[in-house]
């Protein structure tokens, strides 16, 4: 049994989360069962300032943040207790769990540069760096093997002539989460160049255009990596009559397996995700192609757990002690 650590983690209020779905309310009971102080802050209460390092009295930055410490219980209603409010200097945590929701915007991305001060004698999970360079639909592009016909672009004629190509297609925000602002286009749909400039109006972002994959309608499978390796999957069959497959949007979870094709996929990037730092990731994957690496908040914990039995978090958390102990 490792030491008992000092955790913060970094996420949406807590008071608005569904504890029967939450990953990181499963995250943080385990770290709770284990023996581990837990407590919880907003970004939005962060604060990059001016001290004395604690080492040598020299001037540095330091992080700090407005926080309780936090107990939690699987309890419909009364599922967390908070201490009183403090200010927590983030450094001096043995370990922070990245876990607030995207939009994966440049609110999101400044907080990852405000968590490198601390790391790595903190150990930040996912790491901040590496989250900032690899947003799920960004990352994913370094395997065009394992990829259903992909591009992102601005360009209005590389848009037309790739429908053209495929006939068939899926557009989707770069930055955005749960499926919100996912499209598919029809080869007899008209609205494709409405979709562009209402997005093009109020974005300077590029979006992501896939093939669209009929192999949806048997589900988009989340698959679960710790530290590099796979350990459990759920798969998300979308509703009658929706093309995306989130939960978030009426995706039924289903019991599945890995495939010998899923391992493959899981072999190809593991290596990239251990040595970036990424400890929790979700991956999507339809038939035979890998969609999206999702690093910033993943989910999908408790809905393996509840279809296979197994709790995933004992995992992450006996890698997160391995690490700290190192």
């Amino acid at each position: 049994m490792t030491r008992p650590l000092k955790v913060a983690v970094q996420m949406d209020p807590i008071e608005t989360i569904n504890i029967e779905a939450d990953s990181t309310f499963a995250l943080m009971l385990e770290g709770q069962a284990r023996g581990h102080a837990l407590w919880h802050y907003e970004v939005r209460h962060m604060a990059l300032k001016e001290g004395r390092s604690r080492l040598d009295g020299k001037r540095e930055e330091r992080l700090f943040a407005r926080g309780h410490r936090v107990t939690v219980e699987r309890k419909a209603g009364a599922h967390y207790a908070f201490g009183p409010l403090e200010t927590l200097e983030l450094g001096t945590m043995d370990v922070i769990l990245m876990r607030q929701d995207p939009p994966f915007d440049m609110a999101y991305i400044t907080a990852t540069h405000m968590l490198e001060h601390v790391q790595p004698a903190t150990l930040v999970v996912n790491d901040p760096a590496s989250v900032r360079n690899a947003p799920e639909k960004i990352l994913v592009t370094h395997f065009p093997d394992l990829m259903p016909p992909t591009m992102i672009t601005w360009d209005l004629e590389a848009i037309r002539s790739f429908r053209n190509e495929y006939k068939d297609i899926i557009v989707k925000p770069l930055f955005g989460n749960g499926g919100a602002g996912v499209f598919r286009i029809k080869p007899d749909d008209e609205n494709l160049a409405a979709l562009l400039e209402m997005h093009f109006a109020r974005s300077r972002e590029p979006l992501m255009f896939q093939r669209y994959e009929p192999a949806v309608r048997k589900g988009d499978k989340r698959i679960i990596l710790v530290d590099g390796e796979p350990m459990g999957a759920i798969n998300r069959v979308p509703a009658e009559g929706e093309a995306r497959s989130n939960m978030h949007v009426g995706g039924r979870p289903e019991k599945v397996s890995l495939t010998a094709r899923d391992r493959e996929i899981c072999a190809a990037i593991g290596p990239t995700l251990r040595q970036q730092g990424l400890i929790f990731v979700g991956i999507d994957v339809i038939g035979d192609y890998l969609t999206e690496i999702n690093v910033t908040s993943p989910t999908g914990l408790q809905e393996i757990a509840r279809f296979d039995g197994v709790k995933l978090e004992q995992a992450i958390w006996d890698r997160i002690e391995a690490k700290v102990a190192a």
